[in-house]
């Protein structure tokens, strides 16, 4: 609740004279029934009508008054209510960008899109809620019982009956429904991370006809948030019985203890006529306050979603005096030990001593799951290892900051990732001062600039979300453009060539060669073809190095890579195959 409370900032003062504004209204209302029964009492009985317009016209005045306070009181709370919306957003946007992959690894995506969404509005609902009916309500159910004791405290002590049977039934309900709460939002979860699977994936669930088996599976997904939340909604429906209870039960009894005092001579008309619009005043508020309940009910399991986001702190962190330069693109692992769940004792990389030269072509090979990926991540440190150290131009990357170390380690991830907007804006990601001249030799070393030209925009064609209207090849041509483009001592390729043609791939890594001489590259590939011409060939086997020498002594002297290699050849038989 901290956490969150924290993101009001600059909206504290907007809540608090919110708050201030509320109390006048409540104090304006309040007296009026209190004013209704000197006019009774005093005027109309009296025959006094100097008595009747002079409070008649103090009630307008003090009507007025109520109007205006709750009027800007309204205005306040929007502001505040909007704007720690707003906050809470940012804070959760904000904390997601210095999350490491195992950090981001903790929480679904659909998860992140839901706390930032549906839990977000349902706090900000609550939060509007509280600074006013929260306010207003005991403020108003305070002052109309002390009217009430003041009239009479003999009728007073029967709303306390009615009270603690309120606290009792709508403390109980409370209880459950908060329960249920917390499981209707983990399966909005469920439903947002089917919408999303199928929606990303929509071009799969046509080719294989599985519209139906995607509609059942939303259509549970669907039914299940529906059950939990009739079960929930059942529960507050009782809110209305018990509150119709308390009210008839209040009136019933003022009216009957009321003519009796009345005729006891103990009790004016005018303080009964008062009596029963504070007993009103006072049931509202109980009224309010039940529903006041049901928002918090649903907004304590938004605000626990929203606090885990929050106070998630990122595991990489800089050091206190981090190193701001990178020397070269040497690279060495020692003695590198790597689980994904630390302390499980299933590595993904085992005893990992590797030592590369600034400027090498470095190719790396191997099985599904062999750790490729596992093992280049490191070195940009997108985790930290468990065991050993990873050290770039000479120093341990954990002793990096970790921005400029991520600048001077361009990485083209197997999933390659464009966004909306031009292809110049995709491109300058790598460098946002680039000029188009920059861009266009980036694209040129890519071979990305042969389909651009053909573009009837060229390099201010429009991207589709996602790189819909660009093939698998065009967009991992442009994401390799992207990373030359930051000029980097280190260049990974994890796979990023998979969808272009052999004839490309070959002219992407004599580019590499011509262009960025000084540059060391790193190529995960599955083809022998688009690592056969590197310095070295890392043959990874079950997180272990088998190998790590050229494609000639590969050839006559590793099992695995001679089993690649006339698979490949011959053309039969899977990468993936064991020697």
């Amino acid at each position: 609740m901290r956490k969150v409370l924290q993101q009001l900032k600059q909206y504290k003062r907007d809540t608090f004279q919110c708050i201030g504004l509320t109390a006048l209204e409540v104090v304006m209302e309040i007296l009026m029934p209190f004013i209704t029964a000197i006019i009774i009492d005093r005027g109309l009985e009296a025959g006094n009508l100097s008595v009747v317009y002079r409070y008649g016209g103090l009630m307008v005045v003090m009507a007025f008054l109520a109007l205006c306070f709750g009027a800007f009181a309204g205005k306040k709370a929007a502001a505040a209510a909007s704007g720690f919306g707003a906050n809470l957003r940012e804070a959760i946007y904000t904390n997601i960008q210095t999350f490491s992959f195992s950090n981001i690894d903790k929480f679904s995506v659909p998860g992140l899109v839901t706390r930032m969404t549906t839990d977000i509005t349902n706090v900000q609902n609550a939060f509007m809620m509280v600074i006013r009916v929260a306010v207003r309500a005991p403020l108003n159910l305070i002052f109309s019982f002390a009217m009430c004791l003041i009239i009479n405290r003999h009728l007073s002590l029967m709303f306390l009956i009615a009270v603690v049977f309120l606290v009792i039934v709508i403390g109980s309900i409370m209880v459950v429904t908060m329960r249920i709460f917390r499981q209707v939002f983990r399966r909005y979860d469920d439903l947002n991370a089917s919408v999303q699977e199928n929606v990303t994936a929509i071009r799969v669930v046509k080719a294989f006809v599985r519209e139906d088996y995607e509609n059942r599976k939303f259509s549970k997904a669907s039914r299940m948030l529906y059950d939990l939340s009739v079960k929930a909604e059942g529960l507050l429906a009782f809110n209305n019985p018990a509150m119709m209870i308390a009210v008839y039960f209040c009136i019933i009894s003022a009216s009957w203890l009321g003519a009796q005092f009345i005729v006891g001579g103990s009790l004016t008309t005018g303080d009964l006529t008062s009596l029963f619009s504070y007993i009103m005043s006072l049931l509202m508020s109980l009224m309010m306050l039940s529903m006041i309940v049901v928002m918090i009910s649903m907004s304590m399991a938004s605000i626990r979603r929203i606090s885990e986001v929050l106070s998630e702190e990122a595991d990489l962190t800089d050091p206190e005096d981090p190193v701001m330069e990178v020397a070269d693109g040497s690279i060495d692992f020692n003695d590198v030990n790597f689980s994904y769940k630390h302390g499980s004792g299933k590595n993904s990389l085992s005893d990992i001593d590797l030592h590369i030269k600034s400027g090498e072509t470095i190719g790396v090979i191997g099985g599904t799951g062999s750790g490729k990926s596992t093992l280049v991540n490191l070195i940009c440190r997108l985790y930290d290892v468990d065991g050993g150290s990873v050290c770039v131009g000479g120093v341990d990357v954990r002793k990096y900051d970790t921005e400029v170390l991520r600048n001077q380690v361009s990485v083209v991830l197997q999933k390659n990732t464009l966004f909306s907007g031009t292809i110049l804006d995709n491109l300058r990601w790598g460098n946002p001062d680039a000029t188009r001249e920059e861009c266009i030799e980036a694209c040129k070393a890519a071979c990305a600039d042969e389909f651009i030209d053909r573009m009837p925009a060229g390099y201010d064609t429009v991207i589709a979300r996602g790189g819909a209207n660009v093939s698998g090849g065009q967009k991992q041509r442009l994401c390799i453009a992207r990373a030359l483009l930051k000029k980097p001592k280190v260049l990974i390729l994890d796979d990023s060539t998979s969808a272009v043609d052999t004839s490309t791939d070959a002219n992407i890594r004599a580019a590499f060669a011509r262009e960025i001489p000084g540059t060391t590259k790193i190529i995960i590939a599955q083809r022998i073809s688009s690592v056969q011409s590197a310095d070295r060939i890392l043959v990874l086997d079950n997180g272990r190095i088998n190998a790590f020498d050229t494609h000639d002594n590969l050839l006559k002297t590793n099992a695995i890579y001679q089993e690649i290699y006339t698979s490949q050849l011959e053309g039969s038989g899977d990468f993936d195959q064991p020697a």
